[in-house]
């Protein structure tokens, strides 16, 4: 007996029989008609050298005239499948393959696709971070995405690579406002993103890496015992301890810090201070 994907090869089939092997545990979401489609821009995305737009994977796969062209468009912005689902499998899929056992590390970082036009309305007005500095400040004008990728060791590239596994729009306060929703700031979006992968990843332990954006306390604190969250700070930030219980029949509104702590300019020039010496291997 014959499998029928090397019979579509055989006779034609653009798609590498390789290809659809790899992608095969995403198949049962997808009807046939978008699941083809599909093939088709992975093996565009895979082979594009440039921007990996829809127009770009099509050119690059010898449909640059085709007369279907917008049907793998609406792939993307009208076909029935759920993103969050495939982000479950596609993360179930990288940890097995790459971190089978031991602590998952986890980036979590925000990034500013440059888009205009009238349908793109959930954009806003962000600082830029590569063109801004202490001194200098430059806008951009965008949609925000927040990342979560999965930090493992890739065999054959011989380093770390950063793997999406779920990313998340951030709309704008304007674009809030003009629905009448409340609006949620990048570090609420963060904790929804986090929880998220919590309950995706039972039993496993895991680190989230992000930079000085993430340094808030509800964050923290909304993490599970076996989540931990590592940030940058400020050497004058302000800290404090966690708030004293509250008392049976207190009144007025609940503590939401305690006593401050030293702040960590203060504890680096401590004598006192007691240091562990850490080794980190990459």
């Amino acid at each position: 007996m014959t499998d029928h994907n090397e019979n579509r090869v055989g006779s034609g089939d653009p798609v590498p029989h390789i290809l659809r092997q790899w992608l095969s545990s995403f198949r049962p979401w997808f009807t046939a008609p978008s699941w083809e489609h599909l093939l088709v821009l992975v093996m565009g995305a895979i082979l594009s050298p440039g921007k990996r737009t829809v127009t770009s994977c099509l050119r690059i796969t010898g449909r640059a005239e085709a007369g279907n062209f917008s049907l793998y468009h609406q792939l993307l912005n009208r076909a029935r499948w759920n993103p969050r689902t495939l982000a479950s499998r596609l993360l179930s899929v990288v940890v097995a393959s790459l971190v089978p056992d031991g602590p998952i590390v986890i980036g979590m970082d925000d990034t500013i696709e440059r888009r205009w036009g009238p349908k793109i309305a959930a954009r806003g007005i962000y600082r830029d971070p590569v063109r801004s500095s202490h001194g200098h400040f430059v806008k951009a004008s965008g949609l925000r995405w927040l990342s979560f990728m999965v930090l493992a060791p890739v065999p054959w590239a011989k380093c770390i690579k950063a793997l999406p596994v779920l990313t998340l729009l951030c709309p704008s306060e304007r674009y809030d406002k003009k629905r009448g929703r409340r609006h949620k700031l990048l570090t609420d979006w963060a904790r929804q993103g986090v929880m998220q992968l919590c309950r995706w990843l039972p039993g496993r332990d895991l680190i989230f890496v992000g930079d000085s954006s993430f340094a808030v306390h509800t964050l923290a604190a909304a993490l599970p015992g076996r989540a931990t969250l590592i940030t940058r700070l400020r050497l004058d930030a302000s800290l404090f301890a966690p708030p004293d219980p509250r008392h049976e029949h207190t009144l007025g509104r609940p503590a939401q810090k305690g006593m401050p702590l030293p702040k960590l300019k203060a504890v680096l020039n401590n004598p006192k201070t007691v240091w562990q010496r850490v080794i980190a291997s990459t």
